[in-house]
Order: structure tokens, then C-alpha cells, then sequence
């Protein structure tokens, strides 16, 4: 594997994927028991974007920078933005933000680790050895954060159900197989949904051509799960392979009113976002209510 998180840290796709994934949090957070997140690929937790890889793509300029320092960065005023999506901000740049410049950007454990009660607990899988390192010296003082150096897929068979009962699974590879990681999430999904049938899993995936994508979202309501939210982003139009188009996140056994706590941070990346015009964004039920 040769992919490292930390050239893609803050783009556009972790905006979405980051302000979905609190979205959820907040949702696991209502009820007062206990919960579980368990991350598939988990990456290092947290990244300097004043670092080297960071500084060879900039994708973070095009993304949370764009949205919190729009002066800098030809963005336009955010103005009034929604609870969520402020909420989010805050805690970006509460991590080391200043005068126009963000030094580190948190990724989903530590956007967990910062959300989650001291009751709850996150299961970070990571199997690449540097990152499981950085992973542990980041949580190394936090009891909460379990942090496990192996393949995530093959880690859900152990970690689901987790022992608090609720909860939810993160998956978000880096999809170097291309489409053949949708074949992979497919059987993963499928077998985790029958350990743990009252579970929520969200995947995040890319969108660079749409083909590549319509036959996992075909398949999700055969899955197993009773309910199928999908939340999409796209920059531009779906139809090369040659840059990361779009970002689409969807999520199984996903809260009743998780679209209507969508809806409105979604319009707002969209227009924020946006360069010559507003971007696309989707917010569908693939499925409402199964069996």
C-alpha cells in the first residue's frame, strides 16, 4: 500500500466526510448509554498541514481552509453558517488555528476522540506499521482509544458486536484496488450486518466515474440493513477517472432524522465550496424502513 492520508488531509471529500461523521456522533451521543466506534482505516489520527506531504498538494486550501480563512483562499464569506458545520470548524481550529494559518488537521479518531464521552470507546484499525505507530503516540495518554495494527475488514469479525451494543462502523479505505474494493466492503458489510444487525455502518467512498460507483449503490439495499442514506459532494462533473470528482458517504442503518441534520451543512459546502458555481451535492434514501 502506498497511500498516505496526509497529501489528501483537509480536501474537500474529508470536509464532507468529517461533518457526516459528527453528524452521526451527535446522533450515538442522544441516547446516554455508551457506544463503540470502530474504524477500519484508521490513518495516523491527526496531521500537520504545515508538513511536507500537506505542503506538495495544498488540497487542504481547496477544502477546510477555503471554508474557515475564504479571504486567503478565494473563497467567498461563509456568513451564517449552520450549527453542524460551524460546530465542526470550531473544532479544527481549536486544534491549532490562527491568523490564516492551520497547523494540524483532525482526522476521524481524533474528531472522535474530541466529540465521543469518557464512557464511550473508539477501536482504531490501522495496518500500515508508521501510521498504528503515530496512532498510538497520538491516544497514548487517552484510555478510550484501542488501537489495533491489522486489516480492518478482517478485525470487524472480532470487534462486532462491540460490548457496549451500539454504536458505529467506520470504513473508509483508500481504495487502491480500485472498483474491487467495492467487492470487499460488499462481503465485509454483508458478514458484519449479520453479527451485528442493529449497527450503523457508514462507507466512504470516491467518485471519479460514475459507473464505478453504481453497482455498490445498487447493491447496499440488498444488504441487510433496514434503512440506506446516501450524502454525496460533487466538484465536478462525474465522468473522469483521472481526478477525485465528487465524495460520497453511505450510511446503513442511518438515523431517522440524519437527512434533515444533513440537508443544510451539505448546501452550504456546496456553495462555499464551489469555484464558477455552486457544487453538487445528494442527499437520498436508497432505502426506508427494510423488512
Amino acid at each position: 500500500m502506498n497511500y498516505r492520508h496526509a497529501y489528501h488531509a483537509g480536501n474537500f471529500a474529508d470536509v464532507h466526510k468529517h461533518v457526516v461523521l459528527l453528524a452521526l456522533l451527535d446522533s450515538l451521543k442522544a441516547k446516554p448509554t455508551p457506544f463503540c466506534l470502530i474504524d477500519t482505516h484508521a490513518g495516523s489520527g491527526l496531521y500537520a498541514l504545515d508538513g511536507v506531504e500537506a505542503g506538495k498538494t495544498g488540497e487542504y486550501k481547496e477544502g477546510v481552509a477555503r471554508l474557515l480563512f475564504p479571504d486567503l483562499h478565494g473563497g467567498e464569506p461563509s456568513g451564517s453558517l449552520p450549527p453542524l458545520l460551524r460546530r465542526w470548524l470550531d473544532l479544527v481550529i481549536g486544534m491549532d488555528g490562527n491568523q490564516g494559518e492551520l497547523h494540524y488537521y483532525p482526522g476521524s479518531p481524533m474528531l472522535t476522540a474530541l466529540t465521543m464521552r469518557e464512557n464511550d470507546s473508539a477501536q482504531l484499525c490501522e495496518l500500515l506499521p508508521s501510521e498504528a505507530d503515530r496512532l498510538r503516540e497520538v491516544f497514548r495518554h487517552d484510555p478510550r482509544m484501542h488501537v489495533h495494527q491489522r486489516n480492518g475488514y478482517e478485525a470487524l469479525k472480532g470487534l462486532t458486536p462491540p460490548k457496549e451494543k451500539r454504536g458505529l462502523v467506520l470504513i473508509d479505505p483508500p481504495y487502491e484496488a480500485q472498483e474491487a474494493e467495492y467487492k470487499t466492503i460488499e462481503q465485509a458489510l454483508k458478514a458484519a450486518l449479520l453479527r451485528w444487525p442493529t449497527g450503523m455502518y457508514a462507507v466512504w467512498y470516491p467518485i471519479k466515474l460514475r459507473s464505478q460507483v453504481q453497482p455498490f449503490l445498487r447493491w447496499l439495499p440488498r444488504s441487510g440493513a433496514r434503512r440506506v442514506l446516501c450524502a454525496e459532494l460533487l466538484l465536478h462533473p462525474d465522468d473522469s477517472p483521472l481526478r477525485l470528482n465528487g465524495s460520497g458517504m453511505v450510511i446503513l442503518n442511518a438515523p431517522y432524522q440524519l437527512d434533515e441534520a444533513l440537508r443544510e451543512p451539505l448546501r452550504a459546502i456546496a456553495r462555499l465550496l464551489g469555484k464558477e458555481q455552486p457544487a453538487q451535492w445528494r442527499l437520498d434514501w436508497l432505502l426506508q424502513d427494510a423488512g
